[in-house]
């Protein structure tokens, strides 16, 4: 009898190294082609402005990147915490429901505050629930950081949340 892949697994969240930005750029095509996130190009995955944390599996061929998540600051505003923002969140679509996704927000949160933000923000075209799971809250576009919030395409009409850190 073969045990079930991940079976022995112990998931952890670590930083993306820059030699990921392939494996990256290829788990987050899926999501590209399927609306669910904004087309970039394979060099937005090095940049260094965001900080990548990933989950490693065992595929058939080896190590593999199953899950990952950005970080980036965004610009100060008068009046508002110290804001990141949580993007790219992508999971396997064969290790979706596995606690990949709410693993990666938890690391997120972890890391926003190690770096002094103060807030989080995030926008999805899919029903939120794993962020109000994670202690978000839904929230206008309009209540959101300006400059981030003007880039929204209200034609995909995204769900926008927050959360204190």
């Amino acid at each position: 009898m073969t045990a079930a892949p991940y079976a022995t697994q112990v998931l952890r969240a670590v930083r993306a190294e820059r030699s990921d930005a392939a494996a990256l750029y290829a788990l987050s095509v899926p999501f590209m082609r399927s609306g669910a996130l904004r087309e970039r190009a394979p060099d937005a995955y090095r940049h260094p402005a965001d900080t990548f944390l990933v989950v490693h599996g065992q595929g058939p061929d080896g190590d593999r990147l199953d899950a990952c998540v950005a970080l980036r600051a965004l610009a100060p505003e008068a009046g508002r915490p110290a804001t990141g923002l949580l993007h790219n969140l992508c999971v396997r679509a064969d290790r979706q429901g596995a606690g990949q996704g709410s693993l990666l927000v938890t690391a997120v949160v972890a890391e926003a505050r190690r770096r002094g933000l103060r807030a989080l923000v995030t926008a999805t075209t899919g029903g939120g629930a794993l962020f109000l799971r994670r202690g978000f809250r839904e929230i206008p576009a309009s209540a959101a950081p300006r400059d981030w919030a003007a880039g929204l395409d209200p034609a995909r009409h995204s769900q926008v949340f927050t959360r204190l850190v």
